[in-house]
């Protein structure tokens, strides 16, 4: 399978190396799949993730803190991801009132 495919000349050392290696080729094609799809919306994978979750959180939203909890993959970079998806007009953020170290995103209407 894909040791033809990654022109793999000798074996692999071992059953879960071989595991290994096809599990990683299927999530690449598969990465690469959701890619195509997000790109005509100019999405990212990452930011398609973010504003799965924060429409998952309708209407309350979320602190930024459980957005970076609740991500399938994570990003060092918050912050700026919601900058971006904010400029977009894709995300609002507010700090909260009773604490005001708190921000809270929210998909836009």
């Amino acid at each position: 399978m894909v040791k033809g495919e990654i022109k793999q000349g000798r074996a692999f050392g071992s059953l879960e190396e071989d595991v290994f290696v096809n599990f990683a080729r299927t999530v690449d094609a598969l990465l690469r799949g959701v890619e195509q799809t997000l790109k005509p919306a100019g999405l990212s994978p990452t930011q398609y993730n973010v504003l799965r979750i924060l429409r998952g959180a309708r209407p309350e939203g979320l602190a930024c803190r459980a957005v970076c909890e609740r991500m399938l993959t994570r990003d060092p970079d918050m912050t700026r991801l919601l900058d971006r998806l904010e400029a977009r007009g894709l995300v609002t953020r507010s700090r909260e009132r009773g604490d005001r170290r708190v921000i809270t995103a929210r998909i836009a209407p």
